[in-house]
């Protein structure tokens, strides 16, 4: 009985030590969609740990700081997921939705005007 138990014990924690990016993102996500944004924000930083190359990750985690109010962090995460890939028209988007609320219009409109 005792090996057993030492054996669920050993499975169940290394399985939650082995969860990959997509499993972090989707958790996220699943965060994002019950407002639990600082929640979100600790899950696509994991990701970003994983793969700094994630680029939704960080548009992701933008999206939860800027409803937090934490504009200049999520326009922090919008740049970084543009610099890693430059046509992602929804990053410039919600860039310049940062922007617009930190009263920098024209920032804002450069970033409109890229989307467009």
């Amino acid at each position: 009985m005792k090996k057993l138990l030492l054996i669920i014990i050993v499975f169940v924690t290394s399985s939650s030590y082995g969860q990959t990016a997509e499993e972090y993102f989707e958790r996220g996500i699943s965060k994002t969609n019950l407002q639990d944004y600082q929640g979100a924000i600790a899950d696509f930083s994991k990701v970003i740990e994983l793969d700094p190359n994630y680029i939704s990750a960080y548009a992701c985690r933008g999206l939860s700081k800027y409803k937090l109010e934490d504009y200049r962090g999520a326009i922090a995460d919008y740049s970084k997921a543009i610099q890693l890939d430059p046509n992602y028209s929804a990053a410039y988007y919600d860039r310049g939705l940062s922007k617009d609320d930190l009263q920098d219009y024209q920032g804002a409109i450069e970033d409109y005007s890229k989307v467009i």
